[in-house]
């Protein structure tokens, strides 16, 4: 155990010794997400829609169990097995303040938080304290959990200022814990001006510094973490920080250009997209983090025989991304450590309570493609088309690129405004209605659904990362 920092190019322990990171994200746990956890919508949604259709006793046990058995010390165990050392935690603004009662620290937030960070540390695994969501949403996408397509964290200065105080809490807190090898204060930010963004990194550094000097800062890029060229020279008055890309890749998902199998058109393409995000990074020598990455996987429930043959191309897409940062010698963190069956590591069991109570809520999800991440829209296109045909008619092609394009196409833009956003909040009162008439005892199973010994591993991924972990990682 050695408190980490940044020196260079590198991440060193206190010897000055390198210090590799390869790990995943916990995501879907302090910062529930829709196609990781298998509601419809923004967490706050069904949070609330949960507690009008069961109670507030019943809706506290649910989302109490529900992160106790997310992850424990088998988890640990089972990760650290791989030869992994690093896990990236998302967690959610509204776990240490309320938005009306604005910085006012819920240290109910520190529960959980704690827990598996010690965790971890018992098994020798770092942790990176991911702020997947802030105040008025930093971005423009469903895991901020505001519900919207507008990032109003950039137009209004007090939402700002709460992330600033909450930061220094956090630095308070976890300031001169080793196992913490640092801070990610916003994921995936889209400042559609670039200028914000810059603004508050100054101003989070100095807060946390302030409390904390010691421990990493990642800073992930503009535009979700993927456009650096806006930074400019902004970095040379942040001591002890890396730089965070998230390298996903058109390949590993539905929708792709082509099948991928590795021909040397698409590795190069494959590799001149990474390069594109480190650039900024590498003209300026410094320390370069992929926050996260990864394909998404078929489903037999949904892909049927395709599944198998699908997610070899898919493993294939994985195995040649590590080839490029095996090279590099680059820390990261893949996406993601646990769901219920599209991308994590381990998955959970089809024939538990939760999976069998929502099995047909699921499918009827999938057909309805009302979650942007991997969404497969073949049975809908139809009903959305006319809508993009009638935007494409009457609105001149200058005024049809809106940020954050070029990364949200245009189609894509429609589509998620109106699939994700509109239709999905039709289906929150649906979702939670499941739990209607559960006895305590019964809504305890669905949430211990989510225990490791429950959990179907994927073995094909698990085994591309054993392979490649060991060779740098710490």
């Amino acid at each position: 155990m050695s408190l980490l920092k940044v020196s260079g190019t590198k991440i060193v322990d206190e010897q000055g010794k390198e210090t590799v990171l390869r790990g995943a994200g916990l995501g879907g746990w302090m910062n529930m997400e829709n196609f990781i956890t298998g509601y419809p919508g923004c967490e706050h949604q069904i949070r609330e829609a949960l507690k009008e259709a069961i109670g507030e006793k019943k809706q506290a046990l649910f989302f109490d169990k529900f992160l106790e058995y997310f992850f424990t010390d088998a988890d640990a165990a089972f990760f650290k097995s791989l030869g992994l050392n690093a896990i990236r935690i998302a967690f959610n603004y509204r776990h240490f303040e309320d938005d009306m009662n604005p910085r006012v620290l819920k240290e109910s937030g520190f529960h959980h938080l704690d827990r598996v960070i010690d965790i971890c540390a018992k098994h020798g695994i770092y942790t990176i304290l991911d702020l997947h969501t802030a105040p008025g949403g930093q971005n423009t996408d469903w895991h901020a959990d505001h519900g919207s397509h507008i990032a109003n964290f950039w137009n209004y200065k007090d939402f700002q200022d709460r992330v600033l105080w909450l930061w220094s809490e956090l630095a308070k807190h976890y300031k001169g814990n080793k196992w913490i090898a640092g801070y990610n204060p916003l994921n995936e930010p889209t400042d559609s001006k670039h200028t914000r963004l810059i603004e508050f990194y100054n101003k989070v550094h100095k807060v946390i510094r302030a409390e904390d000097p010691d421990h990493i800062i990642f800073f992930d890029a503009n535009t979700f973490a993927s456009d650096f060229s806006q930074f400019g020279d902004s970095h040379k008055s942040w001591e002890n920080t890396a730089y965070s890309i998230h390298d996903y890749s058109v390949y590993g998902f539905p929708g792709a250009p082509e099948v991928y199998n590795s021909t040397e058109e698409q590795r190069r393409r494959l590799k001149r997209s990474y390069e594109k995000k480190r650039q900024w990074m590498d003209e300026r020598g410094l320390c370069v983090w992929n926050g996260e990455w990864g394909p998404v996987y078929a489903r037999k429930q949904y892909e049927g025989e395709l599944t198998d043959e699908i997610n070899t191309h898919r493993y294939k897409v994985l195995e040649d991304q590590l080839k490029l940062y095996d090279a590099d010698r680059l820390s990261w963190s893949i996406w993601l450590y646990k769901d219920i069956g599209f991308q994590g590591m381990v998955y959970i069991n089809p024939e538990t309570k939760y999976m069998t109570l929502f099995k047909d809520f699921l499918a009827k999800k999938h057909r309805l493609a009302i979650d942007a991440w991997g969404a497969d829209d073949t049975a809908v296109r139809h009903i959305y088309q006319p809508l993009i045909d009638h935007v494409l008619e009457e609105i001149p092609e200058k005024y049809q690129k809106l940020y954050p394009a070029p990364v949200w196409k245009f189609n894509e833009r429609i589509t998620r405004i109106s699939r994700n956003i509109l239709v999905s909040e039709f289906m929150v009162k649906e979702w939670a209605d499941h739990f209607v008439g559960l006895s305590e005892e019964e809504i305890e199973e669905v949430a211990a659904s989510f225990k490791f010994e429950y959990c179907v591993k994927r073995d094909g991924l698990n085994k591309v990362l054993t392979e490649n972990a060991p060779k740098v990682a710490a």
